[in-house]
This record gives structure tokens, sequence and C-alpha cells, in this order.
């Protein structure tokens, strides 16, 4: 449990990182202690990669605002340790493993799953990261992934 005072500033850090998401129109903002310490209009789970290669345990104790948070990302951000997590749109799973893994979080809308661009199936980084049998062996699974899909020079 917080204290009052980490309570208010915890509650600055979120609200402070929806602002910026919505504001820069961004994909992803991270926030900790009143300083933005990441943000990116990158899509889909590259950001989230991006920030840990770049700020890497920075990320602990942080609050993220993103876009889309589902078992993927959920899994990334368990992952780096984050512990506050506003999500415009959450996936059921992403809920279910941010609550598990005791991250508060908020959201506008909650939804099934995650999709894939067109609609017609799941996300494919949501497919990547199912059965993982933990955030570690997640994070591997898309950083192969992603790595995969770079093209060749």
């Amino acid at each position: 449990m917080f204290l009052l005072g980490d309570e208010t500033e915890n509650m600055k850090d979120i609200e402070f990182a929806k602002n910026m998401l919505k504001k820069n129109n961004a994909n992803l903002v991270i926030v900790k202690d009143g300083k933005l310490l990441f943000e990116t209009r990158t899509t889909g789970i590259r950001g989230l990669l991006n920030a840990i290669d770049e700020i890497g345990d920075e990320l602990k104790g942080s609050t993220a605002a993103d876009k889309i948070v589902g078992e993927a990302a959920a899994q990334i951000l368990v992952y780096s340790k984050v512990d506050r997590v506003f999500a415009v749109t959450l996936s059921q799973c992403g809920r279910d493993i941010l609550t598990r893994n005791n991250i508060d979080y908020s959201y506008e809308s909650l939804v099934p799953h995650i999709l894939n661009l067109s609609k017609t199936d799941l996300c494919p980084f949501e497919k990547t990261v199912a059965g993982a049998s933990n955030p570690s062996e997640a994070y591997e699974r898309l950083r192969k992934s992603v790595l995969a899909m770079r093209p060749k020079p």
C-alpha cells in the first residue's frame, strides 16, 4: 500500500503519461517521478522493445501509457517491472496478466483480444507469446520475432 504522498505522485505520473499520450498522438509514453523517460509513435510491440533497449532499468517503478495492451505488451510490461499502466485499449488477457503481477492499471476500452490490422485474426505478436511460461520467455520470443521482421541489408 502506498502512503498518501506516494499515491499523489503516482496519480500525477499516470495523468501526465495519459495526457502526453493523447496530446502528442504517441503510441507509448513512459513516465517516472514526474519526468518523461520515453515517448514513441512506433506501432506494435516495437515501442516497448525500444524502450527496454534505450532506458532499460529505468523502467522499473515507472508508469506506462500505451494505446494497445494485449498479452504481448502486458508480458513486456511485467518483464520491465513497471508499476502502473494506462491503456486506451486493453485485452482481457492483458488485464489478467497485469492483475496476476500486481501492476496497477486503468483503461478506456476492454476487448476480448487484440486483432491484426485487418481484423481477421489475432495480432501476430499475441500469437508469438501464446503459451510463454514467463515474461522473460515472452520477451525473448518477441525480440526474435521483431528481428526476423527487419529488412535484410
